[in-house]
């Protein structure tokens, strides 16, 4: 039996979603709960890795077993073996063709800065920081020019494994919130640090360091020297996951 479930994650006591020699990982954590439920060795895969210290609102994993388990047995035996960072939000019974990772349509990120002369205290895992005040609608008229589909190889680190550089993004705003400034973007696929590069050339403009256009040449360029510096895991957060209706999880994955 394939089953998905939804995870919740705070990840700044993690080297990122997948195992890793030099640290704990969010998959060791989950493997280890699910096969104390399932009394069997279990392997999760997810639909986006993420890195070092990056959240998780929504994170979609699939594992296999024949343990007679039902749903809410899952979801409270795993909860219960989990540390208290991570959360399983929902399980679900799927077809064998399901494939976290493989399946998904689109992904989504969301990334907020507090912009204020203080720094936070209060959710600071979960918010970047900005002392200097930000112009979000020049940072949301830069963001415009990396709509559809481009070769982001000037976003991407020099340790993206991925083979080609296009990519395509469906939606990306910046929008403010009271002292919150907040970046979304949904894609078809993102390359190692991407948002967080996407990120790092933004914050110059929205601080008036670079103009608007800055932002359509990095991207040309194709050149990751030409961009900014890769802003701060705090502040990113995997937002949803978009799957084929035909899998049934539309009413799970859907996060505004």
């Amino acid at each position: 039996m394939r089953y998905a479930c939804g995870l919740e994650y705070d990840g700044s006591g993690y080297q990122g979603f997948q195992t890793q020699k030099n640290g704990p990982s969010v998959q060791v954590a989950t493997e280890k709960a699910f096969t104390s439920v399932a009394a069997h060795d279990v392997q999760v895969f997810c639909a986006g890795r993420t890195d070092t210290g990056v959240n998780a609102l929504s994170q979609v994993i699939h594992f296999d077993s024949d343990a007679k388990r039902s749903e809410r047995q899952w979801l409270l035996g795993v909860n219960s073996a989990l540390p208290r960072d991570i959360s399983v939000l929902w399980v679900r019974a799927v077809d064998t063709a399901f494939h976290a990772r493989f399946s998904a349509l689109s992904r989504s990120y969301v990334y907020k800065i507090l912009n204020r002369a203080v720094r936070p205290a209060i959710g600071r895992q979960q918010l970047s920081w900005e002392l200097k005040p930000l112009d979000e609608k020049k940072m949301h008229a830069a963001a415009q020019y990396l709509k559809g589909e481009h070769d982001f190889n000037a976003l991407r680190s020099s340790q993206c494994q991925s083979k080609q550089p296009i990519r395509q993004i469906q939606e990306i705003s910046v929008r403010r919130f009271g002292e919150i400034v907040q970046f979304d973007v949904t894609a078809n696929g993102f390359l190692h640090h991407m948002v967080r590069n996407i990120m790092g050339c933004l914050i110059p403009i929205g601080l008036g360091d670079q103009s608007i256009e800055w932002m359509q040449q990095v991207l040309e360029s194709k050149d990751r020297k030409q961009a900014g510096i890769t802003a701060s895991p705090q502040g990113l957060s995997f937002k949803s996951v978009q799957y084929p209706s035909k899998f049934g999880l539309d009413d799970v994955t859907h996060i505004q």
